[in-house]
């Protein structure tokens, strides 16, 4: 989900912004077995047709605590979802904080980061492909989905131009349309290997570690081109 890299204020979504506060521990610890078991349901069907019902069962909540919790089920698979993106923005963040403190130079920067992005995509990629097929349809996915999107647009290409003094050209609006193209190149390709916003068919049998160090070489070679 990228999109062109500016400041834009944050949305803020989480699993309060769609359910009623839990009260005490033992309320959330309720809580989470209610969105563990939405979770778990919505990865085994790889849809989210799921009943409350089963959710009562599996994470052994009453129906009544659920609708204490959520209002509808789509609050309820829209708390999985938060707790999703939330996760991962976690870990992208993560990622690029320890290569910006580790790479001294573009080539480590941009090798560690296609490798580390693609597994944190691969690991997040079941609940992604859902969150992309409701964020068509539902705005209170859709704009949180967006400005995750944007932000790890921004975190990664600002980490790519503390390396700019390696990129070809001297222009520095050059060098931020570079890095904002490589970034796109860089998700549209896993993406689509990853069958993220397209169908199983858009997948190629590529060997996955082959790609990634080719697609980090290709990426190198490009911002450093005049």
């Amino acid at each position: 989900m990228p999109g062109s890299v500016k400041k834009q204020k944050s949305k803020a979504f989480a699993v309060a912004d769609v359910s009623r506060k839990p009260q005490q521990g033992r309320s959330l610890a309720s809580l989470k077995r209610m969105l563990g078991a939405a979770r778990d349901l919505m990865l085994e069907r790889g849809n989210e047709e799921f009943t409350l019902q089963e959710v009562s069962d599996r994470g052994q909540v009453s129906i009544g605590s659920i609708y204490l919790r959520f209002e509808s089920k789509d609050n309820l698979v829209r708390g999985v979802i938060a707790e999703a993106l939330e996760a991962l923005a976690a870990e992208e963040t993560a990622l690029v904080d320890s290569l910006r403190a580790e790479c001294t130079d573009l080539r480590s920067f941009l090798y560690g980061y296609v490798e580390g992005y693609a597994e944190v995509l691969r690991k997040h990629a079941p609940l992604l492909r859902m969150t992309m097929d409701r964020a068509a349809v539902d705005p209170l996915v859709a704009a949180p989905g967006k400005e995750h999107a944007l932000r790890a647009e921004r975190d990664a290409t600002q980490a790519m131009l503390a390396h700019a003094d390696e990129f070809g050209g001297t222009d520095a609006e050059d060098h931020l349309v570079k890095v904002q193209t490589g970034y796109h190149v860089i998700f549209a390709t896993l993406a689509r290997q990853l069958s993220l916003g397209s169908t199983d068919e858009s997948a190629h049998a590529y060997d996955w570690n082959l790609m990634k160090r080719e697609l980090a070489r290709m990426t190198l070679a490009y911002l450093r081109g005049d």
